[in-house]
């Protein structure tokens, strides 16, 4: 039986057409009603291991995101768009606090020891999994400056969102992928009425939340979706059966998955312009980290979810604020989603000096200002990450872990990678070779030694821990 609740209309053309409907004023509108000294709306998209190339937008031949693809030419995307970590939980944890993961120690989901005792070499860092109330987060902020604040998915920082300056919290818990997209959905706690796959009901009630306020509010819609478990939504398998491509992306299950949540993020935008504040909301779209990989393929990046080499890392970014931010703009500044909190308090015009952010507001960089020199990004990992058990893990640093413990540093063009087992060094020039396939260490000492400096003393400044016990298990290669 078809248990989906979308696309009932099996003419693809009438589908197309429906959602260009949907979207018609957002484009089209020359007016409002909103009310221009109110505070801006924020609506934050969090999609869950979306990567880098699987909109339409981002060069997907497969895929199909019309309506995040039309969302996109009404604002500016970031090409060299990073999440601060390459899975779930620490990323999350680094957008919400604005703050590096040695800062919050959450690296990974559950242990740091993961993958087998005798292929780990040392004794990794211990992890925390819940994010400790010590770290003001954003929500909580905004909260208490007057903003109605809710929920929406997947959370995975802690049992109650509530507790964290949310008004709402739809299906959030320390659940990091729900046990069914179907109902019953398992982990996942939420009535269900009439056969809803999660996704079209969590927007539902996302919608729900935003029509019940009249504050100013955030919405951080972060669905479950993509995550595994790939199960597809029925009526649109037909879409994908018979569809070519040519870059590797032709997973049918995948692709209604995509589809659907497009379809949802439809809805919502169709609603902040049907309540007539669509030009006061400022609304930003990304991922917590790459695609996996074995499910889609993100080349020419390489490798993918967990991994930090780039498909691991790299992540699709698109901003829209009406009138704020100039349309049909594309910028290859490196960002990341440590930005993201700095960014949000500027546009809701509080003042942030207060707080400590290891991030910045990129504001100006959306409106078209001049920025300064541009900035190293860090990324640590201190544990070990299992190879997926979707597809082969050749395109990692070996095919047992997707990473070992390591720290990864990038400054302009240029990216370097520093493993702890073995002092391994990888240089890359993500301009000439942005699938890290040439490692050029021994081809540029004086860059490998300013980078190396550059990632030694930000571990120091931040007191990022690195393993050095050897783990007694290990049997030597």
């Amino acid at each position: 039986m078809d248990r989906s609740l979308l696309y009932i209309n099996k003419d693809h053309i009438v589908n197309k057409y429906f959602i260009l409907i949907i979207l018609s004023t957002l484009l089209f509108s020359s007016c409002s009603n909103y009310d221009k000294n109110k505070k801006p709306n924020i609506v934050l998209i969090n999609i869950d291991d979306l990567g880098w190339k699987d909109l339409e937008y981002m060069g997907s031949d497969f895929y199909e995101t019309p309506n995040i693809d039309l969302l996109s030419k009404q604002g500016m995307i970031f090409t060299n768009g990073y999440a601060s970590a390459s899975n779930c939980a620490p990323s999350r944890a680094s957008l919400l606090t604005g703050r590096w993961t040695p800062r919050h120690g959450i690296y990974t989901v559950a242990s740091s020891e993961r993958g087998e005792s005798k292929n780990r070499k040392l004794i990794p860092i211990e992890n925390t999994t819940t994010l400790s109330n010590g770290h003001i987060i954003l929500s909580e902020i905004l909260k208490n400056n007057g903003y109605a604040t809710g929920h929406a998915g997947k959370w995975h920082l802690s049992n109650k969102p509530l507790l964290r300056g949310f008004d709402a919290n739809i299906g959030g818990s320390h659940a990091g992928h729900p046990t069914s997209y179907y109902p019953p959905y398992g982990n996942v706690d939420l009535e269900v009425k009439n056969d809803e796959y999660l996704t079209d009901l969590i927007m539902a009630k996302a919608i729900q939340f935003i029509k019940s306020t009249e504050q100013p509010f955030l919405l951080y819609y972060a669905p479950y979706a993509v995550h595994t478990p790939i199960q597809p939504v029925d009526s649109l398998i037909y879409k994908y059966e018979d569809k070519s491509t040519k870059n590797g992306q032709k997973n049918i299950k995948y692709a209604s998955m995509i589809d659907n949540l497009d379809r949802n993020i439809g809805l919502l935008i169709s609603t902040l312009n049907d309540l007539g504040i669509i030009d006061n909301t400022f609304i930003v779209l990304t991922s917590d980290n790459g695609g996996l990989f074995g499910i889609t393929d993100q080349s020419p990046l390489r490798a993918g979810k967990g991994s930090y080499y780039e498909g691991g890392i790299r992540v699709p970014f698109a901003f829209v604020w009406k009138g704020e931010i100039p349309t049909n703009n594309n910028s290859d500044i490196p960002i990341t989603n440590l930005d993201l909190f700095p960014t949000l308090l500027d546009v809701a015009k509080i003042n942030s000096s207060g707080y400590e952010f290891d991030g910045q507001s990129i504001l100006p960089i959306l409106k078209g200002e001049k920025i300064s020199e541009p900035r190293p990004l860090f990324w640590h990992f201190p544990i070990y990450l299992e190879a997926s058990s979707y597809g082969n893990n050749s395109q990692n640093r070996d095919p047992l872990f997707r990473t070992r413990p390591g720290s990864v540093v990038r400054f302009g063009d240029w990216k370097l990678h520093h493993y702890f087992e073995d002092d391994g060094i990888e240089l890359y020039n993500l301009k000439e070779d942005i699938g890290e396939k040439r490692n050029l260490v021994n081809d540029y000492p004086k860059k490998v030694e300013e980078l190396l400096t550059l990632l030694n003393n930000w571990r120091k400044e931040v007191n990022a821990p690195v393993p050095s016990l050897l783990n007694p298990d290990y049997e030597l290669k």
